[in-house]
């Protein structure tokens, strides 16, 4: 296999645009800190044009046979299990996660384009019976215009691609950013869209400086909907700035997900699989378990068992054979995690096993884990994005229930117990989006993937990621 790094450019109304002669950033490797390419950056009258692009584009592609959106996107799809490799060559170099794990990234995006393909062919109205025989009463959903999109650099080809698949399947345009440390799956999803034969201005991609796309997108008169995944904060000020536009939004926030291990537990399994979630693409997945709550027979147990999963994942270079976690993004996500720990170990928390770094470039971390955390320490309020996990005993259900609940963040938990009665209770009263109980089971696109409280609203995957692009019209006739 051929590691070669694609090309970089930004794509308004079916043109590519490289970096030749205008404003770039450097992208890099953060497995070596290398330089892998330059971003070309769009200028505030080429953002502009993305949308005026997206907004010409929208009447016909609105009009648009949902056989023909469903064709286009099902050959979007079929392009890009052609293109696998390549395509997770370049998130390995440019996101860091082994290529193993890029690869069933690509493969379960073109999944989820593939269902909401099909799905966009029964987007259906209904009709609502009359009060007189002479009135006919019938309730539309209807694309609702042009929609800008700001997508993360966790999982760069697979969070794009459930913004994209919902909102061309349910017939509106689309203006994507999407991030600047990990760009080449963004330009990849352009390449195999327009190879699909996807009308120019329909898909369109920039890139710049993050405050000022996003408040353009949101001042723009074009722009109909946004969709954001990312952060508490940022999500939070796009929200204050969208509700006074009268745009309507849908957000993907953090989280800080809370495991809750019971003593009928199966406790091996529960350690081997926490460990794989917790490693997952070195932690920074907006799902991972962080807050682990362990009932106070078996708390040494567990943390013996999963201390030894922890020390048997196998970290290196993406592209190595066998490797399983790869470096953090970037410096500033490195450095986060050690302050997080230097915290914690202040506050009186035991370290398990980790706490440093590996090797002396890169941003590698060892997969850490700290006992006895108390719930003043940072990390039990901070969400860690990184391989850092936080124990803590717990005596009652009730106990476990307002800890885990305690935080304004709400988006996944975890629960393992052999009780059904357990399972029920605490399931009911986890306040989150998505519970898993001895599983994990949220990758799926027939799933609805969201949060609540401050970690977000609107649900990407399922029937209910249309939800954001759709609008309901009532028509009454005499």
């Amino acid at each position: 296999m051929q590691i070669r790094y694609p090309e970089l450019a930004f794509f308004v109304d079916g043109v590519f645009h490289g970096h030749a002669g205008r404003r770039s950033c450097v992208v890099r490797n953060p497995a070596d800190e290398s330089v892998l390419g330059l971003l070309p950056w769009a200028e505030p009258d080429e953002v502009d044009s993305a949308l005026k692009a997206a907004h010409r584009a929208f009447p016909s592609w609105r009009d648009a046979s949902p056989l023909l959106r469903s064709d286009i996107l099902r050959q979007a799809a079929h392009l890009i299990r052609e293109r696998a490799d390549e395509i997770a060559c370049g998130i390995t170099l440019d996101n860091g996660k082994p290529f193993a794990d890029a690869r069933a990234e690509v493969f379960n995006s073109a999944e989820h384009i593939d269902w909401h393909a099909e799905e966009g062919r029964r987007i259906y109205g209904r009709i609502v019976p009359p009060r007189e025989p002479n009135v006919r009463q019938l309730v539309l959903r209807e694309p609702v215009g042009v929609c800008a999109a700001i997508s993360p650099w966790n999982f760069p080809f697979g969070q794009a691609i459930k913004k994209v698949a919902a909102a061309l399947a349910a017939g509106c345009t689309m203006v994507l950013k999407g991030p600047a440390e990990s760009p080449s799956a963004i330009v990849a999803i352009a390449h195999a869209l327009q190879d699909a034969g996807l009308p120019p201005g329909v898909f369109n991609i920039v890139w710049g400086n993050p405050v000022d796309i996003s408040r353009r997108f949101i001042e723009s008169p074009l722009v109909r909907a946004i969709s954001f995944t990312g952060s508490v904060p940022i999500g939070r000020e796009l929200a204050s700035q969208a509700a006074f536009h009268m745009k309507r939004m849908s957000m993907e926030l953090g989280g800080h997900a809370p495991v809750l291990v019971f003593d009928d537990a199966d406790l091996d399994r529960a350690a081997a699989l926490l460990a794989r979630l917790k490693t997952r693409n070195a932690g920074q997945v907006c799902v991972s378990p962080t807050r682990f709550f362990v009932q106070r027979g078996v708390h040494d147990r567990f943390a013996d068992a999963f201390r030894k999963a922890l020390s048997a994942v196998r970290i290196g270079q993406g592209f190595e054979e066998g490797v399983q976690m790869g470096p953090l993004i970037h410096e500033r996500r490195f450095q986060s995690i050690v302050d997080l720990v230097d915290d914690a170990r202040r506050e009186g928390a035991d370290l398990v096993t980790g706490g440093r770094r590996i090797g002396e470039r890169g941003w590698f971390h060892e997969p850490t884990l700290l006992a006895n955390v108390p719930d003043t320490a940072r990390i039990m309020q901070e969400e860690p994005f990184g391989p850092l996990a936080a124990l803590s005993s717990f005596s009652t259900i009730d106990e476990a229930l307002e800890r885990a609940n305690a935080l304004p963040f709400g988006l996944a938990a975890y629960v393992f117990t052999n009780s059904f009665r357990v399972s029920t209770r605490v399931a009911n009263g986890l306040q989150a989006g998505m519970v898993n109980i001895n599983h994990s089971g949220m990758a799926n696109p027939e799933l609805p993937f969201g949060g609540v409280k401050d970690s977000g609203f609107g649900s990407e995957g399922g029937t209910e990621s249309f939800d954001s692009f759709l609008v309901t019209k009532m028509i009454s006739q005499v």
